[in-house]
């Protein structure tokens, strides 16, 4: 299984993608659980170009990705579990829920930083939130969470197809959690015990800060439960809440020059303390 895992890695990565992408997308069309702000077209377009930019530069500028890294640990071993001659048993469930954790602190640490804040704004910044809004990070980010990740692959000796594994649930989780989709109340309530759902995550961009810093989990819930960032509903209610940053509401800003530019403008860095510089 995990030979057929490895040599099919780009076949069950798209397929999965597009898989989910399609279901998430018709389920928004049928069940939508807020009416959209902003223009659908424009927006969609937006945030489909910035996720094909960021495939195509991952591609084509980093020499490894994380399951090579995992290979290349497994090869001279490299890493806590190749160490401990720990068996797959162990080794890949601890490895994707030790990645899981490192995705929560990632985020917590990009949004408590001031620099790395400015860079994963433009994920926040965006005036909707749907299946799309879960690939729409800047190519930065995405290259320092690829830098993270190896890392911690390296250091764990994490199997290749833990990394694997852990890579489309994660892209999988985000495309769910980040829909605009509705659920019922009590089947939401029993998902959240384990993986974040599209209420729970949506309160994560909403406007007001004091919500924007909670509910950092991508796919599991405990991690935020465990250190206090949980919170269950927005103040105004998920009808009623405001999505994205208050500093970058107008709608000709969603374009994808602008995105890309988004951390290099002062005005709203509320994080850093920056004086508002209008003009921006």
């Amino acid at each position: 299984m995990e030979r057929v895992i490895l040599d099919n890695e780009p076949a069950i990565r798209l397929a999965v993608f597009f898989g989910v992408f399609a279901i998430m997308a018709g389920w928004e069309l049928l069940a939508p659980r807020r009416d959209l702000t902003a223009s659908k077209t424009r927006r969609w377009a937006n945030n489909i170009a910035i996720t094909a930019l960021n495939t195509i530069l991952v591609r084509l500028l980093v020499p490894i990705l994380a399951v090579g890294a995992a290979l290349y640990a497994a090869e001279r071993g490299w890493g806590l579990f190749n160490l401990a001659g720990w068996s797959a048993w162990i080794a890949v469930p601890a490895s994707v829920l030790l990645l899981d954790l490192l995705i929560y602190g990632q985020h917590v640490l990009f949004h408590k930083v001031p620099a790395l804040w400015r860079i994963h704004r433009m994920h926040h910044a965006d005036l909707d939130i749907d299946v799309t809004t879960g690939a729409r990070f800047h190519p930065v980010e995405i290259f320092l969470s690829m830098a993270i990740k190896i890392a911690a692959v390296l250091a764990l000796g994490a199997p290749a197809v833990a990394v694997v594994i852990f890579e489309v649930l994660l892209n999988a989780t985000a495309m769910f959690n980040h829909s605009n989709v509705r659920l019922p109340a009590p089947l939401d309530a029993a998902i959240r015990l384990v993986v974040v759902t599209p209420d729970m995550h949506r309160v994560h961009h909403s406007v007001l800060r004091s919500e924007t810093d909670s509910n950092y989990g991508f796919n599991l819930t405990w991690w935020d439960r465990l250190f206090a960032t949980y919170r269950a509903q927005p103040e105004a209610g998920h009808e009623g809440m405001t999505i994205g940053l208050p500093e970058f509401r107008e709608e000709r800003r969603q374009d994808l020059l602008w995105m890309l530019a988004l951390p290099f403008l002062r005005r709203g860095d509320r994080r850093a303390g920056m004086t508002r510089d209008q003009s921006l």
